[in-house]
């Protein structure tokens, strides 16, 4: 059997999401969609696949490859911009009928993630909030290797660190290589992608943390989708470039954030001795971006 998948090429209401890679390669719950879909096409008894992109498709290639990890062979074809749904079949359904799944899984846009068409993923931050955590418990599967449940309603992947002081509270899943510190709090509704430090007395509740991203100590993440150095308040839509990499930064950064150890040494001081004026500022830039 085949099937027809459409990488989602610009969404502007979620631009933030695509800095760094196109949106079929988000991580979500410790994969990304494009993984998602393939394993579900598996499922579906689909051998072949053919993948339309027009974003960044040296990414897609790069991931993918022929699809033989997932026991498909499947074929990347780049298109200039995204098809229309209605117009992709046209172009490339053109054999015979009972190779192909039958409509509506014969061609299918990644804008959702497999089984949850009433979430869509790109129309709004929010949106896309909601479909992370209606998702988490159906990702969390057999497949997974080296995933487990902690605790009630808290999975964990391979070498994750958990400070015996830390509060996990579910749902809430934590990624691969994922480090938490002492007396931090995790949860409810907190998603820390693969590679996440969380520093000493750090608060992370309904929100997204992306891979390979510090929260510094005694940072609050609330209602938020963090990676990196952006942060962005998925109630408001409101995104800010956090210049602190105290605060929240990119673990690739690494270099230059040793080369400053001094000056960041004396001001992580001064930032524990005045939490609330630096959090008290951190809202108030927030609160600017949203005006």
């Amino acid at each position: 059997m085949r099937a027809l998948l459409i990488c989602p090429a610009e969404r502007p209401e979620v631009v933030n999401l695509a800095q760094t890679m196109p949106l079929g390669l988000v991580p979500l719950v410790g994969k990304n969609i494009l993984e998602y879909w393939l394993e579900h096409l598996v499922t579906k008894g689909v051998g072949e696949v053919t993948l339309l992109v027009s974003d960044r498709p040296d990414q897609i290639k790069a991931f993918v490859g022929n699809g033989g990890r997932w026991g498909l062979n499947v074929e990347v074809v780049v298109e200039p911009w995204e098809l229309p749904l209605h117009f992709a079949r046209t172009k490339y359904l053109t054999n015979s009928k009972d190779e192909w799944l039958e409509e509506p899984d014969d061609v299918i846009v990644m804008d959702y993630v497999p089984g949850l068409a009433q979430y869509p993923l790109f129309k709004s931050y929010a949106g896309w909030f909601a479909a992370l955590q209606a998702w988490m418990p159906h990702a969390v599967t057999m497949n997974r290797i080296g995933v487990h449940e902690i605790k009630p309603g808290v999975w964990a992947g391979r070498r994750v660190r958990v400070s015996p002081t830390a509060y996990l509270e579910g749902p809430c899943f934590l990624g691969e290589g994922v480090t938490i510190g002492p007396l931090t709090t995790i949860g409810p509704m907190a998603v820390l992608e693969d590679h996440v430090v969380v520093e000493a007395g750090s608060e992370i509740s309904h929100s997204f943390i992306g891979p390979d991203t510090m929260v510094g100590k005694l940072t609050e993440v609330k209602n938020s989708l963090a990676w990196g150095s952006t942060l962005i308040n998925w109630k408001t839509n409101s995104c800010v470039t956090v210049p602190d990499p105290i605060l929240l930064c990119a673990l690739n950064g690494k270099s230059s954030r040793a080369r400053s150890t001094g000056w960041l040494r004396q001001l992580s001081s001064l930032y524990s001795k005045n939490k609330e004026d630096f959090q008290g500022l951190w809202k108030h830039l927030l609160m600017n971006k949203e005006g």
